[in-house]
């Protein structure tokens, strides 16, 4: 806008001009030390920041490749019934998820019957809000009485009793998680796992997993393991939940490998509520009588989860990124000329003057004329 202010020949003048760098030495204390001080602020946020915390000389690797195995040793009792591993984790074959049953299944025995469920709604009875397990007749069969009714429906009876109380099985705390993590970083082609490559039988059998002081143990007892996510064993077994075992593998691949460990964190991750609490699931076993009847043993089991969660990353010098840092760095020390422009031709007394001798305009005819000057000068001297 400001370049056709003059007209149509002045803004076509402005848009055909050419502006290049003049440089202009201004001695003065106050602005040669904001200079200074604005350049020692990027080069320490350079040096400091990007290069030794961000470590931006380095290329990096979260594509981790990640493998669990898991098992689990205990037995407890439950109604007077000595249950091990078989009874209590599902799946057998375990590997980054498993269940590990703490109040002990609930079992319910179930036939293959037409059922019939005593339902106290409001008379009239209608059968259309018999909302019960299986598959609805639609009849409604009264009692000897005349006063109840009752719902048909065709499925397993009889049907689930929900309201039975147990105690949880107290040897659940102590039993123990075997945990074998293999990762790999397909980028450096870098491989390590959890298990150290001397280890033996008898340290399996005697060490014990702690957080700091013996990170290559690979047992977990289930207490240690929730009192790692601040909870209370009995609470947590009475109504079961879901337990996170983090592992992080954050590794400087420029470094030694012995300085690549895992590290651990355990948390709780179902929230508590009123509606639904805690964890729970079911599952059936399915027999067959001498007669051809079907039946059931449906079971209930209250449960602690364990996910196994591995995440990670990694790290090591690469010269492309580097390069691109320094040039940055380099480039922003400029950013202190900026600003101290900025103070002197706008702030500073005098601002008038130093804008005279920063920029200085230069016609094109005075250019030809001083040209053509230099030439005749250079002509009368060679003859």
């Amino acid at each position: 806008i400001q370049w056709c202010t003059g007209g149509a020949h002045a803004c076509i003048a402005s848009f055909f001009s050419y502006e290049t760098t003049k440089s202009v030495v201004v001695k003065s204390w106050t602005l040669g030390l904001i200079n200074r001080i604005v350049q020692l602020l990027i080069l320490a946020y350079f040096i400091g920041w990007v290069f030794l915390h961000e470590k931006a000389y380095q290329v990096q690797d979260t594509a981790i490749e990640s493998s669990v195995v898991t098992k689990v040793k205990g037995s407890g009792v439950y109604n007077k019934t000595i249950m091990d591993i078989t009874d209590l984790v599902s799946p057998p074959q375990v590997s980054d998820t498993f269940h590990l049953d703490t109040l002990g299944p609930l079992i319910h025995f179930h036939l293959h019957f037409l059922c019939q469920l005593f339902l106290p709604l409001f008379p009239p009875f209608n059968p259309l809000v018999c909302l019960l397990p299986g598959i609805m007749t639609g009849r409604c069969v009264n009692s000897s009485n005349s006063v109840d009714s009752f719902c048909e429906v065709k499925g397993w009876c009889p049907t689930e009793n929900d309201t039975v109380t147990t105690s949880p099985i107290m040897e659940v705390e102590n039993f123990t998680i075997f945990i074998k993590n293999n990762i790999r970083f397909p980028m450096f082609g870098f491989a390590k796992g959890n298990l150290q490559p001397d280890i033996t039988q008898d340290f399996l059998k005697t060490c014990s997993f702690h957080t700091q002081d013996n990170i290559y143990c690979p047992i977990f007892k289930v207490g240690d393991v929730l009192r790692f996510a601040q909870q209370d064993f009995y609470s947590i077994a009475k109504h079961g939940g879901v337990v996170a075992i983090k592992i992080g593998w954050v590794c400087d691949l420029d470094k030694s490998e012995e300085f690549c460990n895992p590290s651990y964190s355990f948390v709780r991750l179902d929230k508590k509520n009123n509606v639904s609490k805690g964890y729970n699931f079911r599952y059936a076993k399915y027999y067959k009588a001498e007669n051809g009847t079907k039946y059931r043993t449906l079971i209930k089991a209250i449960a602690i989860r364990f996910d196994v969660i591995v995440y990670g990353a990694a790290r090591k010098f690469n010269v492309i990124p580097t390069l691109i840092n320094i040039v940055a760095a380099l480039t922003s020390v400029g950013l202190g000329t900026v600003l101290c422009d900025i103070i002197l031709l706008n702030f500073l007394k005098g601002a008038q003057q130093y804008k005279a001798k920063k920029f200085e305009e230069v016609e094109e005819e005075e250019l030809e004329k001083q040209t053509m000057k230099l030439t005749s000068t250079l002509d009368s001297i060679v003859d």
